[in-house]
């Protein structure tokens, strides 16, 4: 009785233990602030994660923020490798320049630190594919957040291609975007970089570009497509000289097209969705109204996508794969795999549009 007894001491320990390891808080660092997609981890990072550093030389910058957030300058560094080293986080989410995303993998990914990276992957292909390397090599979590992957009603379309019910997919079309980042008033130290085709790799296409090309991914179910041919325009060249403010690429699959719509011209802002099967149409309106038509003698209903995601946001998304709590289908919208082939698509539609032809991607 008493052997019995201290197994199941032992047992209740271990248990114990298991379940503190799976609810703490995860240490989480951030490398950059001039993103202002920021503003989501600063004002409200959920109980998941501990913001334990922040990588930002910009001084005057950082005490804004801190002076709107209130947390402490003392947890401020100038570069990511003095934060790792000072604050031993377990994840990085990288909110600077595209540009900056390589680097960001570079400091994090041999000291064992999983980094989650705002839209999209890299500023371009090639810097994708060294950041993918290293992610592999050293076995850590690097995953792409996007705005869209939280809307119900994206999922819901998602569910109902899944279950065949407007039949096989012969168009999908995607809108995103505002009126101008200058328009709408983001902060300098945003629109500096996301105006600089270096940094962020074009205007529009990469900036909007990607999130049609990652929601059309998923839906395919990760294929890769045949071709991409992109048409890019300068409609405000006196506003954003140096990159494009208008995109349109078209994605070829066999069967059927995908069609990404960026822009920073809307006349208002939009991040929406349209599905074509040959039996019915699925519309994603914007996070949870959907409109549908499911077989050609019926009606277009209205519809509001119920929130029953297991995840709301990218940080308790974050914090379970540092826990080993969950783990990422190979086509998820935040997964390596689906954002890989999404810099295909902006790679080629980047020179397609340069080239005015269309650009065949090589079969794997």
């Amino acid at each position: 009785m008493r052997a019995i007894a201290m197994i199941s001491l032992l047992f209740l320990f271990v248990n114990n233990v298991g379940m503190a390891q799976t609810n703490r808080q995860v240490k989480v660092g951030i490398a950059g602030l001039t993103h202002s997609h920021v503003h989501w981890i600063l004002g409200n990072p959920g109980s998941e994660i501990a913001i334990v550093g922040i990588a930002e030389p910009n001084r005057e910058l950082a005490g804004r923020y801190a002076a709107r957030y209130g947390f402490s300058m003392d947890i401020v560094y100038n570069t990511v490798e003095e934060m790792i080293a000072r604050t031993k986080p377990e994840a990085v989410t990288a909110f600077g320049s595209i540009y900056d995303h390589l680097a960001v993998v570079e400091a994090c990914a041999p000291k064992g630190v999983h980094v989650m990276v705002e839209k999209p992957l890299a500023v371009s292909l090639d810097h994708a594919k060294k950041m993918k390397t290293l992610a592999e090599k050293h076995k850590i979590h690097l995953i792409t957040n996007y705005e869209t992957t939280w809307y119900p009603s994206n999922h819901h379309a998602f569910e109902m291609v899944g279950k065949n019910e407007i039949g096989e997919l012969r168009k999908i079309v995607v809108h995103d975007g505002h009126e101008g980042p200058k328009e709408i008033g983001v902060n300098k130290e945003f629109l500096d970089w996301l105006t600089d085709p270096v940094k962020n790799g074009g205007g529009a296409i990469m900036d909007f570009g990607c999130y049609g090309a990652n929601l059309i991914t998923w839906l395919n179910k990760g294929q890769r497509p045949l071709s991409v041919t992109a048409v890019t325009q300068q409609i405000k060249p006196h506003v954003y000289p140096k990159v494009d403010d208008e995109a349109t690429i078209i994605v070829e699959y066999p069967g059927m097209q995908g069609v990404i719509q960026a822009s920073w011209n809307w006349p208002y802002s939009r991040k929406d969705m349209e599905v074509y099967g040959v039996g019915g149409y699925i519309f994603s309106d914007n996070r949870v109204d959907m409109r549908m038509r499911l077989g050609k003698d019926t009606v277009s209903l209205a519809y509001k996508a119920a929130d029953t995601l297991k995840y709301r946001d990218p940080f308790t998304l974050l914090a379970d794969l540092v826990r080993g709590a969950t783990k990422l289908p190979p086509n998820d919208l935040s997964s390596l795999e689906n954002n890989m082939i999404v810099m295909e698509i902006l790679d080629a539609g980047v020179r397609s549009a340069k080239t005015g032809k269309r650009v065949y991607l090589n079969k794997k």
